[in-house]
């Protein structure tokens, strides 16, 4: 008699193409939602305006590299992919700072969406990073 045959997980790879464009276009959307917002936003977040429109400079000023990068991208390979994805990781890094920073005086709204945006650019940053070392221009060639 058969038994239940255990279920394998079969790998998704990861597709630096995707990435970059997700990337690109989520950095525009926030970017541009935030800038043209920022006074209403730095009033539910409790936050200064000035952090507000810092973060929503940085967001446009990244999309436009992560565009650039997309745009250049050819058979899948992302020129410069683990630099974007250090990036990521390092906005993380500052969202996280800055939710800790202003912990006792941004409203939990605001301190919520830095921690949501440090853990979406971080978690992003960890796929590029993944992506690129799985890259076919990554891979040293056969001997």
């Amino acid at each position: 008699m058969g038994g239940v045959q255990p279920r394998t997980r079969v790998p998704v790879p990861l597709r630096a193409d995707v990435l970059i464009r997700v990337d690109w276009i989520a950095g525009a959307v926030v970017g541009a939602l935030v800038l043209s917002l920022h006074g209403w936003l730095a009033a539910l977040y409790a936050l200064p305006a000035g952090i507000i429109l810092f973060m929503g400079c940085a967001n446009i000023v990244y999309a436009s590299l992560s565009f650039t990068l997309a745009a250049r991208t050819r058979g899948g390979v992302v020129p410069y992919l683990r630099v974007v994805a250090a990036a990521n990781m390092v906005w993380a890094v500052v969202c996280l700072s800055l939710a800790i920073i202003w912990f006792g005086e941004a409203s939990a709204l605001g301190v919520a969406q830095l921690i949501g945006e440090a853990l979406f650019v971080g978690g992003l940053g960890v796929l590029e990073w993944r992506a690129a070392a799985a890259s076919p221009a990554a891979q040293p060639p056969a001997a």
